[in-house]
């Protein structure tokens, strides 16, 4: 049965996301379905709640009022619920997890090992994706929590939590002639990189360097293969383990100029209260990267 709570629920989300395809996918219904359900509750309240635009929908007067009146009580009902189940104790659900491949490497496995180390009921999924990619996923609702570059954060729907910086570093096979303190500006640089719209590969660009990309990767591994066999160089976090790049002979060169820093942060719903154990992961990243 269609009930005013759920029709409000809906409402909700849809101003949330200020998409009605992107709330009806979030929700689980069908786009028609939704539709009626708001065009149910406007008939109740008598006017429009939302207007077309190019891009979505956006709140009328009449949506505004409503949803500045049922927000705050429906944030206060969320979180109550989650008090009580804190206080009862419940050790067990699931996070969905989404992460820059590159964190996986070097920063995401240590999280997740002592997150789910001391929570043997909690489920974990974990999501590799470029950084465009995993604030989609967060934005959507199809993750709770994400890692991201800061660079790659331009929402109002997001919270963002800062980690750490994360340097840059030139990736070359053992035997090649550069020393530490590269000055990447004075070099011709044949690189292997990220797909264009990754935040690495963007950095790239920004920092005024125009390299000859003679293959992309998705993948750290895929991306050091070719590295090892000698297509070119690549441009990763300095972070990554040596013993990795022993695995394919090669060996990290520090880079002088130009400065290639991007902030590591997590990114969470900015209109929700995170789950428990949404924020005890959290908590969790925060401590491993204060070290």
């Amino acid at each position: 049965m269609d009930t005013p709570d759920r029709q409000l629920r809906y409402f909700v989300r849809i101003a949330e996301l200020k998409s009605l395809s992107r709330a009806a996918e979030d929700l689980d219904q069908t786009q028609s379905g939704l539709s009626r359900q708001l065009a149910a509750l406007e008939a109740h309240v008598g006017k429009p709640l939302f207007v077309r635009t190019g891009r979505g929908v956006e709140l009328t007067e009449a949506g505004t009022r409503l949803l500045d009146g049922i927000l705050p009580a429906y944030r206060s009902i969320d979180q109550t619920l989650e008090a009580v189940r804190q206080r009862e104790g419940v050790t067990q659900g699931s996070v969905r997890l989404a992460t820059v491949h590159t964190l996986s490497y070097y920063f995401m496995a240590e999280v997740v090992a002592q997150f789910v180390s001391s929570r043997e009921h909690v489920n974990l999924s974990v999501m590799g994706r470029s950084s465009p990619e995993v604030v989609a996923l967060v934005e959507s609702g199809k993750a709770d929590i994400g890692f991201v570059y800061d660079a790659a954060v331009a929402s109002d729907a997001l919270a963002s939590t800062p980690l750490f910086d994360d340097d840059m570093c030139l990736i070359v096979r053992r035997g090649v002639d550069v020393a530490d303190g590269v000055d990447l500006g004075a070099m011709a640089l044949r690189l292997v990189g990220f797909p264009p719209h990754y935040a690495l590969r963007k950095m790239i660009h920004s920092a005024g360097l125009q390299p000859e990309f003679v293959a992309e990767a998705e993948t750290i591994d895929a991306m050091l293969k070719l590295v090892s066999s000698g297509v070119g160089a690549c441009i990763l976090p300095s972070r990554i383990p040596e013993k990795l790049l022993a695995d394919y002979e090669l060996r990290k060169v520090a880079i002088a100029s130009p400065v290639l820093r991007r902030r590591v942060v997590a990114i969470t719903p900015a209109q929700r209260q995170p789950l428990p154990l949404v924020g005890e992961l959290l908590d969790c990243a925060r401590r491993i990267a204060r070290g």
